[in-house]
């Protein structure tokens, strides 16, 4: 690296460079480690975009840290370079108890700010396990989960705008009210890759009236979390349902003594709510514990028992890594209704591999957590931990899941994701990065496989046929792209503004012939559509199914309604997307899994794009039951907005020879 008097000088106080300082900021929470050439401790803005600007003009790599607690690697300096620590950032700028809005800088812990906002009768939703000292930045750059996420969704569902410094050394503000396509979802879960966080606007929760806290002790894991898919599938949604296997209630009890019984595996279930109602869902959950086969069935008598149950819960890192020196923590989804199956298998591969390994769920999601103890002194067992916690991820993928639902990919899963995508959607990711940071300076060599990196047994996951008007559609964008024609693509032309429509003659394409629904999954409340579909339609078919999906029946086509944000809301609703691009290659994106960290957000990206960066030929997401409550909002009129320059590198990364929809660019560039 560069000297760093000069940095030194342009931040006097605040850049470490002494071999001890080094090493504290060498690794996280992962088996990775790697010794940066300097830190800075930024305690404002301007100190990180002094850092940043310095490494731009230099060509040297930066890697931002937050309180250090991830699990996949993902703030160990690789390629050296500088470390910008953030965690003394940690002031709470405002909390707004009548918008229910809270300002953060992003060293603020987690649990600062749900102690902060309680008072006001409010909370922060997303708890990961760390809460107690992980920091907003981290949760941001992570899109981080936790129990509650169940109910509440993750972070980037509480994220409503942040301030972040930009690999080209500017400082600017995000939020889900600009024009355009949905920049911030692209920044929350890019684990500091495509820029450096400096502020953040988050959602607050009114707290529930009333919670009850369920503990249901089964004879098998498998039963366990059958009985949570019988729950969801009732229509109740509780607040959280986390399931713990033997050795995690055991080693748990030999530590915090949190009350658990001698059982193979043990449900906690918070529901919430107040009178009937609430008693209502106790009474039904209770019954289908019952059902499930319950060995034993009690409730917290008291806010005192309920934390200790709780804290038992979030204290199962800790009295597993009594049991060893290490803990691996792997992060995989899968559709919870396939959640019996992936438990099954994460057992049978720590048995073929001879390791000890204790299973934690966020059930509700499908969200599992083999925890697999060991001592990374002992090569030939580290060696056999890693290819365990490999192959369960594989099982995972497998099961119609992916590889990371709230712990990001990092260094560590970077080559599982050759399983996950297919080339072209990893060569999407890559050219993303690259119109962003074309320099590649911004935390390099995470999330995304390097070259020659490919894990055997190649594509896990592989795209299902296209419907013949699908692929009618592909065969005529690539013939077009073929002879680098432009060409505008349409829908219903209900949103679409009446000068675009002007464009037509120029090699129109519709995707009025993409009407189908292609796969309701009931026990999962999850469905999959084209893009052409007419929302009208699309409704009278969910509710001949019995479900509901959070849009009006109005005019315009599933597709339409997205790309035009019309409908803001159901960005909530969003899983997955099948995107036909430009020169004609189909890219698969997300999938029937509710937690999903693997990979740039694409799919909300595509939100306000109005069809300038691809065409959206299915989507994937979640519905719910007919009867149960409907949200309300109201839908946004719409407008497209200026075509700024952001939106012209993503513009560059997804078609890079300006064929897709040129008359946005035409009136509004």
């Amino acid at each position: 690296m560069k000297d760093i008097s000069s940095l030194k000088r342009l931040l006097p106080g605040r850049v470490f460079e002494q071999e001890s300082e080094l090493l504290a900021y060498s690794y996280d929470s992962s088996l990775e480690r790697e010794r940066p050439e300097a830190v800075v401790i930024a305690s404002d803005a301007g100190h990180v975009r002094s850092a940043v600007n310095w490494c731009l003009e230099r060509r040297v790599p930066y890697i931002a840290r937050g309180a250090g607690t991830n699990l996949s690697g993902g703030c160990v300096p690789r390629r050296g370079g500088v470390v910008i620590s953030t965690a003394g950032m940690k002031n709470i700028l405002s909390i707004d108890t009548r918008e229910r809005v809270a300002v953060v800088e992003p060293g603020v812990i987690n649990l600062d700010l749900q102690k902060a906002a309680e008072p006001s009768g409010l909370f922060y939703a997303p708890d990961p396990a760390s809460y107690r000292i992980c920091t907003l930045g981290g949760n941001i750059a992570e899109n981080a989960g936790g129990p509650r996420c169940l109910k509440y969704g993750v972070t980037t569902d509480h994220l409503l705008a942040v301030e972040a410094v930009l690999p080209d050394g500017s400082l600017e503000r995000f939020s889900l009210s600009d024009a355009g396509p949905e920049f911030l979802s692209l920044l929350c879960g890019a684990e500091g890759t495509l820029g450096v966080l400096t502020r953040a606007w988050v959602k607050l929760t009114p707290a529930p009236a009333e919670t009850v806290t369920l503990l249901a002790a089964f004879k098998s894991i498998e039963e366990a979390v059958r009985c949570v898919s019988a729950v969801i599938a009732a229509g109740i949604i509780p607040r959280v349902m986390e399931a713990m296997d033997r050795l995690s209630v055991e080693s748990i009890e030999a530590y915090v003594h949190a009350g658990y019984p001698r059982a193979e595996a043990v449900l906690l279930i918070d529901l919430e709510g107040s009178g009937r109602a609430l008693e209502s869902d106790r009474a039904r959950v209770e019954e289908l514990c019952r059902t499930h086969g319950v060995c034993e069935l009690r409730a917290a008598q008291d806010p005192l028992q309920r934390e200790r149950l709780w804290e038992g819960r979030r204290s199962a890192y800790a009295a597993l890594a009594r049991l060893s020196p290490n803990v691996l923590v792997e992060d995989g989804v899968v559709p919870r209704s396939r959640l019996p199956e992936a438990a099954r298998r994460a057992r049978e591969i720590a048995a073929a591999y001879g390791v000890q390994s204790a299973l934690l769920f966020h059930a509700g999601d499908g969200n599992l957590h083999p925890n697999i103890i060991f001592d990374e002194r002992d090569r030939e067992q580290t060696a056999r931990v890693r290819s365990a916690g490999r192959e369960m991820l594989r099982s995972c993928i497998e099961l119609e899941g992916t590889i990371s639902g709230e712990h990001g990919i990092g260094t560590e899963k970077r080559p599982a994701m050759t399983w996950r995508f297919e080339p072209q959607t990893l060569d999407l990711f890559g050219r993303v990065k690259k119109a962003l940071d074309p320099e590649g300076l911004a935390n390099p060599e995470k999330l995304l496989p390097l070259d020659g990196e490919e894990l055997p047994g190649g594509l896990l996951s592989p795209a299902r046929p296209l419907s013949t008007q699908a692929q009618a559609l592909v065969d005529a964008v690539r013939e077009r792209a073929r002879d680098r024609k432009s060409f505008s693509v349409f829908g219903a032309r209900t949103r679409a503004p009446k000068e675009a429509l002007a464009f037509e003659k120029e090699g129109a394409l519709s995707t009025r012939g993409l009407q189908s629904v292609l796969r309701v999954r009931r026990d999962d409340f999850i469905v999959e559509a084209e893009a052409g579909i007419l929302i009208s339609d699309l409704q009278s078919r969910l509710g001949a199914e019995g479900l509901r999906a959070d849009i009006p029946r109005s005019r315009g086509t599933l597709g339409g309604m997205i790309a035009a944000k019309s409908w803001p809301s159901f960005r909530g609703s969003l899983l997955g997307m099948r995107l036909l691009l430009p020169d004609g290659r189909v890219c698969t994106l997300g999938g029937p899994v509710v937690k999903n960290v693997a990979g740039y957000d694409i799919v909300r990206l595509l939100l306000g794009s109005w069809g300038t960066l691809a065409v959206i030929v299915d989507v994937t997401f979640r519905v719910s039951p007919a009867g149960s409550e409907a949200v309300q909002h109201e839908p946004v009129e719409v407008r497209p907005g200026r075509m700024g320059s952001r939106h012209r590198r993503l513009k560059t990364a997804f078609d890079p020879q300006g064929l897709l929809n040129s008359w946005y660019e035409r009136l509004y560039g």
